[in-house]
């Protein structure tokens, strides 16, 4: 996922697919008001002492958006764009995707305002377990689970662990997940955003009666998401005929070799100079002839603007929010499929989920095991929502925000509200 997402101006299309699904669910004023406002939200301060010796100091956020159906479940970015805003809005956004592939969390999100890339390995240390230390009375297995995401990596999860489990005096490795293995992660963790990304566009690529053999595939971002779900395209038989990242794409109608551009892309850095296709912008690559178009890179790529040009038979969102919601009515009237992020791209939180029961059990799953466990739930939910889809005549999306509201108000219902 690019750091130069700003997931702010998504949160206005997140309540706008959540009004709709709302609607069509008659949900009442009440459950209304409790769902479009956080549980909490924290702010405080991070002074933290450069290599240099100076003083600096950071903001650090947050929001534990719902705890209906479990505890706060969401990543920690560091980027210089974060607000209690955008915290917020990705807040919101993970208790609905988490309640629609049926987790037992609520959603969370947090972060620090600063820039990671000019920061050394010793500052983002002092970072990492200054803000875990300020947060350590409200998370935990049992309260709040962070992971990575934008501008942090497992070295993060890790540093965050352990000043946790330094203030409680034991070790609680199911404190956060997307750690390293060697300390209570998960086998399959990082290839599972990709891989949910491929099993649910196969699986409707099926239903849609479009064969494997010869599918025509176009994945913008070679991110570990993007990179990832080409791989398991190219492995399924199907012909790769796009790819791009930030410095432009390329493509190939005699399909790109995907594992050649992986190598190529992590020797470089990038996939700039990549000659294994001709290189055209990422807009065009968005428009160019396919059969299912993977964007996992920007929000807000699929507008008004290109909708009525894109030609894929099928869209599967692998990023966050890239469809706007003119583009979406745009979609459904041509009769273009759309899987939307919220099960799309919910590989990743459902191997998170599989981690953190793993550390509660101090019991390790064969990476084949993680891999069959994440298919089953990723898939049988996807296969709940198209049945709600199909029922009601709606788009997938809005099936989706039905069936997570539907999850998170029943367990809301039968917990009451306490006063």
């Amino acid at each position: 996922m690019s750091t130069a997402v700003r997931d702010v101006s998504v949160f206005g299309d997140a309540i706008a697919y959540f009004n709709e699904a709302a609607t069509l669910l008659n949900l009442d004023a009440g459950m209304r008001a409790i769902l479009t406002h956080p549980s909490r939200q924290v702010i405080f301060a991070l002074p933290i002492q450069r290599d240099s010796g100076q003083i600096e100091v950071y903001t650090g956020y947050r929001v534990q958006y719902n705890f209906a159906r479990g505890p706060a479940k969401g990543g920690i970015r560091f980027h210089p764009g974060v607000t209690l805003d955008e915290v917020t809005a990705l807040a919101f956004w993970m208790t609905w995707k988490c309640a629609v592939v049926d987790l037992p969390f609520g959603g969370g999100k947090g972060g620090v305002t600063c820039d990671p890339t000019t920061l050394s390995k010793n500052e983002l240390e002092r970072i990492t377990r200054r803000y875990a230390a300020e947060l350590v009375e409200i998370v935990g297995p049992d309260k709040d689970v962070p992971a990575p995401d934008v501008g942090t990596t497992p070295q993060t999860m890790a540093w965050f662990m352990d000043t946790y489990s330094m203030h409680v005096r034991q070790n609680v490795p199911g404190v956060v997940t997307g750690k390293p293995v060697e300390i209570g992660g998960s086998r399959g963790r990082v290839e599972a955003t990709g891989r949910g990304v491929s099993l649910c566009a196969l699986d409707e690529m099926e239903r849609l009666g479009i064969e494997r053999a010869g599918a025509k595939i176009v994945v913008q971002g070679f991110g570990n998401v993007g990179s990832i779900a080409a791989k398991m395209f190219a492995d399924a038989g199907c012909t790769i005929v796009g790819i791009s990242d930030v410095t432009g794409a390329y493509v190939n109608a005699a399909g790109i070799d995907i594992d050649g551009a992986i190598a190529y892309a992590q020797e470089h850095q990038s996939l700039d100079g990549y000659r294994g296709g001709d290189k055209v912008s990422n807009s065009v690559l968005l428009e160019h002839d396919c059969d299912v178009l993977v964007p996992a890179a920007l929000e807000k790529v699929l507008t008004v603007e290109n909708a009525a040009r894109i030609k894929a038979k099928l869209i599967v969102e692998g990023a966050n929010g890239p469809t706007t919601p003119e583009a979406d009515r745009i979609f459904r009237q041509n009769g273009v499929i759309v899987i939307p992020d919220i099960v799309a791209n919910a590989g990743g939180v459902t191997v998170s989920y599989f981690e953190w029961v793993q550390d509660r059990q101090g019991l390790f799953w064969k990476e084949a095991e993680v891999n069959e466990r994440l298919k089953d739930q990723l898939i049988t939910n996807f296969h709940a929502v198209r049945r709600v889809a199909e029922a009601r005549n709606i788009t997938y999306r809005t099936a989706a925000y039905m069936v997570a509201i539907e999850r998170v108000v029943a367990s809301l219902k039968i917990r009451g509200v306490y006063a």
